[in-house]
């Protein structure tokens, strides 16, 4: 029977027994800090939400290089590619409804178009958001942002990743959009982690199958991963936490040697990540593969744990996903 072999060093030996839960935002918001420590540059801006996106720890420190642009996101992109253009790095801060769709054409056109070194940290994405509902939930968000040529996506899998993605979109030249929680992640990563844009993070090893997930999948697809260990199935659990640019080669070597793939995402199923890898597999490395996400529906109000029951987002899902998948590739 096989067996769940987490990865040494980097994933955290017993984040399934002490999950150790952490707010990513609360990880952007004190990296962020640090960052504005280090380099007058850096500048924050957001649209009336600090208090919620944790930018309120730049503006606290900073006052006079953080601006509250009030509910207009648009004016907030357009002020965040001005001053790229006079030589700052601006975070940008808002849900990742308003970020992605009211501001959409102001990225596309004013930061995206120009390539701008304009840093858009979204928080509050996916279902998760919670009782909020689905005027504040966003599972297209990946799907649009993905589309706008030269746009960096990032989602990371818990704070760990959270705040080195944030010194990593730093130091990269360009725009890069990134996707946060409101509800507190599992911590999988230990604090050696090392964060590479543009680079998958194979987090448990295995044969039979491969999952490719990110942001709170990750942690879900370890815990499937264990299940189908005590089902004599071997999952290989791959952290595609950049979205874009993807990385291609490990994902058509884990297809290559496990011959069934898994994807795994708190999105909709159109457009972002099981799209990205079957759009790579499909021309590359034909295999089964099946998709775990929002099944083309917009979210609806509740607690974020009956949500992910709801759109069968949980590990049992992923299991059942994962059996699928084996089934087809005999």
């Amino acid at each position: 029977m096989s067996s769940l072999k987490l990865t040494p060093r980097i994933v955290r030996g017993d984040c399934l027994e002490k999950p150790d839960p952490k707010a990513l935002r609360d990880a952007y918001g004190s990296t962020l800090v640090k960052l504005g420590e280090k380099d007058r540059n850096v500048v924050a801006l957001d649209a009336d939400l600090s208090s919620s996106t944790r930018t309120s720890m730049f503006a606290a420190k900073f006052p006079d290089r953080f601006f509250n642009m009030g509910l207009a996101e648009q004016n907030m992109m357009g002020t965040a590619a001005g001053l790229a253009k006079g030589g700052k790095i601006p975070f940008a801060s808002t849900f990742a409804i308003f970020a992605s769709g009211r501001a959409w054409e102001q990225i596309r056109q004013s930061i995206a178009y120009s390539r701008l070194n304009v840093k858009i940290v979204a928080t509050h994405g996916g279902i998760t958001v919670g009782e909020d509902g689905p005027s504040h939930q966003t599972v297209e968000d990946l799907a649009i942002m993905r589309v706008i040529p030269g746009m960096t996506l990032i989602v990371p899998a818990d704070a760990v990743e959270t705040g080195k993605a944030v010194e990593a979109a730093y130091r990269l030249q360009g725009p890069v959009f990134m996707r946060l929680t409101r509800a507190k992640f599992p911590t999988v990563f230990t604090d050696d982690y090392e964060f590479q844009i543009g680079k998958g993070t194979v987090v448990n090893e295995g044969e039979d199958l491969a999952i490719f997930a990110c942001g709170l999948m990750v942690y879900h697809s370890l815990q499937a991963a264990r299940i189908l260990a005590e089902k004599g199935i071997s999952a290989r659990v791959v952290n595609i936490s950049t979205l874009k640019p993807l990385d291609k080669d490990l994902i058509v070597e884990s297809a290559k040697k496990t011959r069934a793939v898994v994807t795994a995402e708190e999105h909709s199923i159109i457009g972002g990540l099981g799209g990205a890898v079957t759009e790579v597999l499909s021309a590359a490395f034909p295999v089964p593969v099946e998709m775990v996400g929002v099944k083309d529906s917009f979210g609806t109000s509740g607690k974020a744990e009956e949500l992910l029951k709801y759109f069968q987002l949980e590990p049992g899902d992923i299991v059942n996903a994962g059996l699928r998948a084996v089934e087809r590739k005999k």
